[in-house]
């Protein structure tokens, strides 16, 4: 059987696109064994073959009753799978996914029956919640960026944009490319629904979010967008932490500095 995306050009570039960012997350040392999720809604790039194509597995509860939901199609990183694995084979580590009319479970349809993420319920209340509020983004990525996770370990930093205020400051781009931030979530159990919940929440003021002790998750227009935004503060939180291994606290950008890069690139305050 042919894969769903032979002759389908802009669905193969998006999940082309998946797969980069999976080799990235791996290549970071962000993404041990089988941590970590991706998962993008491609339902503009569905078309009525797509549409027709049944169902190759049972249909599958999500656990959670989500209307906005209702005619959508996704592509899921598969539980259990590797991302180093899904870089070079995506649609044998993933699958595409369709949510059916009574909005409360899907049905995988390509190109594998591989079972989504544990999390996806998390994931799809989050792209829910994007639809109903007229979001432009696509994609949700979760996955555990070592310094980032590093500096979640100390209560100082966990106080609301104590550690936005220490990240933009280490370098001009990091305010420019990270407009809103990082929102922090205390620790909750992974997979559960109080992580979902106040991740929900944070991502009304932020587009990603520190799980403490745990990783990011973060929202974007695509995968790529979700991962720069990633990996901007990541850079930053290697600066910081570079800057202390070497003995001094880094001075970062002044308050007057922060603000003249507000200015120049008409960023949020």
């Amino acid at each position: 059987m042919d894969s769903i995306l032979v002759g389908r050009e802009a669905l193969k570039k998006e999940i082309d696109k998946i797969a980069e960012v999976a080799g990235y997350l791996w290549q970071n040392g962000w993404a041990e064994r089988n941590g970590g999720n991706i998962t993008v809604n491609i339902t503009d790039l569905v078309d009525d073959g797509i549409r027709q194509l049944p169902a190759i597995s049972e249909v599958k509860q999500i656990g959670v009753k989500l209307p906005a939901l209702k005619g959508c199609y996704f592509y899921c990183k598969g539980t259990g799978k590797r991302m180093r694995d899904l870089a070079r084979w995506p649609m044998d580590n993933g699958s595409v996914i369709r949510i059916l009319d009574d909005c409360e479970s899907y049905v995988i349809i390509a190109d594998s029956p591989v079972q989504p993420t544990s999390e996806l319920p998390s994931h799809l209340t989050v792209h829910a919640h994007l639809i109903e509020t007229g979001s432009p983004y696509k994609a949700t990525v979760h996955t555990h960026p070592i310094e980032l996770v590093a500096m979640s370990h100390s209560k100082k930093f966990l106080g609301k944009d104590v550690l936005t205020r220490i990240l933009w400051s280490m370098i001009p781009e990091t305010k420019a490319f990270c407009p809103l931030g990082l929102g922090v979530v205390p620790y909750e159990l992974p997979g559960s629904n109080k992580l979902a919940d106040a991740t929900l929440k944070e991502l009304e003021d932020y587009d990603v979010v520190l799980w403490e002790k745990h990783g990011v998750f973060a929202k974007g227009l695509d995968v790529m967008d979700a991962f720069d935004q990633i990996d901007v503060l990541s850079k930053s939180a290697k600066i910081y932490i570079d800057a202390k291994c070497m003995g001094f606290e880094p001075d970062g950008m002044t308050d007057e500095q922060m603000a003249e890069m507000t200015r120049a690139f008409n960023l949020p305050k």
